[in-house]
């Protein structure tokens, strides 16, 4: 015969001031949980993002990023003429690209931070179909002029419309602002890559990267395989999205793993205010529990009622905890990426699948804040303790 379920509800009731302890201790241990499991994820996804399955990206052969890549224009002509490389009425649609780094004060605090800056082929939007100019225009082949991410747009000082910033050896003017959905490029700084080497005094036939816009998703292993069998040619040749992918292997692993220990250890507080919110409650309600146990209540539904009750405490605190971290979703931070060593703007991504996870890591210490105590009362005397009454 199992304990009414009113019987905890009224027992929570009846000892709010300790229950509060217990549920504000799983919401802040959940919140940690699920804000920094949701950092991991919007790093993920701003990287991710960036990639196409339309699109292949070829760096230098055993080069593990564009920043420790190197392609010379000789081995540029020889990629725009290979098999599953689209063309478009100008011609092939590719973009070689210089990719460099330059300090750029936030406007936060003033202090610099590495900005990605790339130089991109005039035809660059038709081949990342996924980014637009929303305010201004395109820059000008050959012209010193730069556009710039929504995101460096705001977090930098100097990347607003019509200003002139200092880039390397030259003076640029911000002609427009792109948006890139979201993903990495839109805390870039975008120009002709030709003026860009050139004022970074580096020479301008040679390129970190190229990305070709493919015939069709299924034409990567045509151009791979022409392109990797050239003896003319040392290159990698990968699908845009699973090069970004990999990318945020690195930090998204660390986020993680940070994030874990860390609500482990708050998970190990939390348990033990749960732990010690129900021994006060078996303490206190000795007669209570015997008297049950005397009116034909087991062992077994005395410590089913006392888990159902830790996992009500411990359930109002993962709901909580959720929704305090919700205003987070969306809000938008900033680090340093380890592959590039760039500052790279993401925001918050918070998931129902993650709420979810947080909600269960809850009731996980709600087991294990209540199990025990919950054997402890079954195994109360009865004789003892209703000689007490």
């Amino acid at each position: 015969m199992a304990i009414p379920l009113t019987y905890n509800f009224r027992s929570v009731k009846a000892r709010w001031t300790s229950a509060i302890v217990a549920v504000v201790g799983i919401a802040g241990t959940v919140g940690v949980f699920v804000a920094m499991l949701s950092l991991a994820k919007g790093f993920r996804a701003t990287l991710v993002s960036s990639g196409s399955p339309d699109n292949a990206l070829i760096v230098r052969g055993g080069a593990t990023s564009e920043m420790t890549s190197g392609v010379g224009l000789d081995s540029v002509k020889i990629i725009q003429d290979a098999p599953g490389v689209a063309r478009g009425s100008n011609g092939p649609l590719l973009t070689a690209e210089a990719v460099l780094m330059a300090p750029i004060p936030l406007r936060s605090t003033g202090t610099d931070a590495n900005v990605q800056v790339r130089g991109v082929s005039p035809n660059v939007l038709e081949i990342r179909k996924g980014v637009r100019i929303v305010q201004g225009r395109m820059f000008s082949p050959g012209l010193a002029e730069i556009i710039v991410g929504k995101n460096a747009n705001t977090t930098y000082a100097g990347l607003t419309l019509g200003n002139t910033i200092g880039l390397g050896t030259m003076q640029w003017k911000v002609v427009g602002v792109f948006d890139a959905g979201g993903s990495a490029f839109d805390s870039e700084v975008w120009g002709d890559p030709h003026l860009l080497t050139a004022a970074y005094n580096r020479p301008d036939t040679f390129f970190q990267s190229v990305t070709a816009r493919l015939t069709s998703p299924e034409a990567l292993t045509q151009l791979k395989d022409a392109l990797t069998t050239d003896p003319r040619l040392n290159v990698d040749v990968t699908r845009e999205i699973d090069y970004y992918a990999k990318q945020s292997t690195r930090m998204t692993t660390l986020i993680t793993t940070l994030g874990g220990f860390v609500a482990f250890v708050m998970a190990i507080g939390a348990v033990f205010g749960a732990l010690n919110t129900m021994y006060s409650a078996v303490a206190d309600r000795g007669r209570e529990i015997a008297t049950m146990r005397a009116l034909g209540f087991g062992g077994p539904a005395v410590v089913f009622s006392f888990l159902i009750e830790a996992l009500l405490i411990s359930f109002v605190g993962g709901l909580l905890g959720c929704l305090v971290v919700l205003r987070l979703n969306g809000v938008t931070t900033s680090t340093i990426n380890f592959q590039t060593f760039s500052n790279l703007a993401f925001a918050f991504k918070i998931t129902p699948s993650l709420l979810v996870e947080g909600v269960f890591f809850a009731l996980v210490m709600g087991v294990l804040g209540g199990f025990f105590p919950a054997v402890r009362a079954a195994r109360l005397p009865v004789a003892t303790a209703l000689r007490e009454l």
